[in-house]
């Protein structure tokens, strides 16, 4: 993979998005039926900020597991909104921005995943698994020591 490519070239384009008013049993079930770690919350395509699968885990580390106790977790759920657990104020890049600046932000971030925006609007996402993915695809990349 060529670092200095820009970020377009790897990032995720097709991308689950939901809204600062969806409960949070719309972030499980998408979580669950996608198999994905973050959503961006988008109101008319711009980006409020991000729900990640750990804030998610986060809110619901007090639920129980006892049978008797999963109505109050679903309702739970059900009456808490996006907008309590989302991140505001996260790192974006612009899609023409190289693969190594993103590198440089999740090594010197906690964040996994890095909004592309481009004119004001969400265009993609770059998260560490699309470099991971890239990488394991690289015909150049070497998998013995020197």
């Amino acid at each position: 993979m060529n670092l200095l490519a820009p970020v377009q070239t790897i990032m995720s384009k097709d991308l689950i998005t939901i809204h600062v008013d969806d409960t949070l049993k719309t972030v499980e079930d998408l979580f669950l039926k996608h198999k994905i770690h973050h959503l961006p919350v988008v109101e008319a395509n711009h980006l409020i900020g991000i729900v990640s699968k750990s804030d998610y885990l986060f809110f619901k580390r007090g639920f129980n597991d006892r049978k008797e106790d999963n109505r109050v977790d679903l309702l739970r759920l059900k009456t808490h909104k996006v907008s309590e657990i989302m991140t505001r104020g996260v790192a974006t890049l612009e899609p023409d921005q190289k693969i190594n600046v993103a590198l440089e932000i999740f090594k010197e971030n906690i964040f996994h995943a890095i909004p592309i925006i481009e004119d004001d609007r969400l265009v993609g996402m770059l998260t560490t698994y699309d470099i991971i993915k890239n990488l394991a695809v690289d015909k150049g990349a070497v998998n013995q020591y020197e």
